[in-house]
């Protein structure tokens, strides 16, 4: 794996993120200030800080960023309201382009609102999150496609996030995912990047990275057994990536199976976050190289460092080459 070609194609690579993105809120609160309401008798929670990050797809948007992206865009749908005004502020001064996502009153922003305690540092408190449990809108979904169609050729690559965990998806509904697996058939020189937490199986022709828990579910799904080859075979897919955490990644191909180790981490602070890191790290390497192997040791290498940070967690060029160095891989 050569570090510095596939650190130098970012800044010559273009990516679109398509489906869910979300507003991630980090309250911090001071046990002191959390007295009893004299109202209602309820404690209350005294935040006395809050930062804000992209989630969901745009965490994939936020480490591509972070690792020197040449351009990077999002198609999605956030509400008319000032979760969705904060969650593209913080996706612009990343640079991340806002103007593809589509902006609906008739939902909410995705929002997720975690509480930690400024004592410890520790999330100990239940999340607040605001969330919409109904089919996407027919006219959002509309735009979605239009805009997806329309800039698709722009872009070397289009990663996919499917994360709602609802029957019927978030924005990769069943129309948005057909068109995806057209896309995909008709441009097979088109890297199309696809981590369905839910859905795998329902993908065609596209580059899946499912995690381990996901695969099997997907593969039971699909086949009715736990088989590698055969759900790639199903769904018509060149590269297979099951993750798996500590462990490393599965990387499967015609060729066969293998699993690639990730760098031991004594201790990691935070995972949240890690597929999305090596999503986003390993795309863009085998975008490089077109080699599978090289794509997961690239990715193992990003997560590596992610899950060494509080949150959904950065690398930067630089400290991927310092790691790199340590862990004794070519530059």
């Amino acid at each position: 794996m050569n570090i510095e070609r596939i650190l130098n194609a970012f800044s010559h690579t273009s990516a679109l993120i398509v489906g869910d993105v979300c507003l991630d809120r980090w309250c911090t609160y001071d046990p002191a200030a959390s007295d009893v309401s004299r109202e209602t008798g309820i404690p209350r929670i005294g935040v006395v800080s809050t930062e804000v990050t992209p989630g969901a797809g745009g965490t994939v948007a936020n480490n591509l960023a972070a690792l020197g992206i040449g351009r990077v865009a999002m198609i999605g749908a956030v509400g008319d309201d000032g979760s969705g005004y904060e969650l593209k502020r913080a996706l612009k001064v990343r640079g991340i382009s806002t103007e593809l996502l589509v902006t609906a009153a008739a939902l909410p922003t995705f929002t997720y609102t975690k509480l930690l305690n400024q004592q410890t540092g520790d999330e100990d408190q239940p999340r607040v999150d605001f969330i919409f449990a109904e089919p996407l809108p027919a006219f959002v979904e509309t735009q979605v496609i239009a805009r997806l169609r329309n800039s698709a050729g722009d872009f070397d690559l289009i990663l996919v996030s499917d994360q709602a965990e609802t029957s019927q998806g978030g924005v990769i509904t069943g129309a948005v995912r057909n068109f995806i697996s057209e896309l995909a058939s008709s441009h097979p020189e088109k890297l199309i990047w696809v981590d369905s937490r839910m859905r795998s199986h329902l993908f065609r022709k596209a580059i899946l990275k499912p995690n381990e828990r996901e695969f099997a579910a997907a593969s039971m799904l699909a086949l009715g057994r736990l088989d590698y080859e055969g759900f790639r075979r199903h769904v018509d897919s060149r590269l297979l990536f099951v993750t798996q955490g500590s462990r490393g990644v599965t990387v499967v191909d015609s060729q066969g199976e293998q699993l690639v180790p990730t760098r031991a981490v004594d201790k990691p602070v935070d995972i949240c976050g890690a597929g999305d890191s090596f999503s986003a790290a390993a795309s863009v390497a085998l975008a490089a190289t077109g080699s599978g192997m090289d794509a997961a040791q690239f990715g193992n290498l990003v997560a590596s460092i992610t899950i060494m940070k509080k949150g959904t967690g950065t690398a930067s060029p630089e400290e991927v080459r310092k790691i790199s160095r340590t862990a004794g891989a070519p530059a």
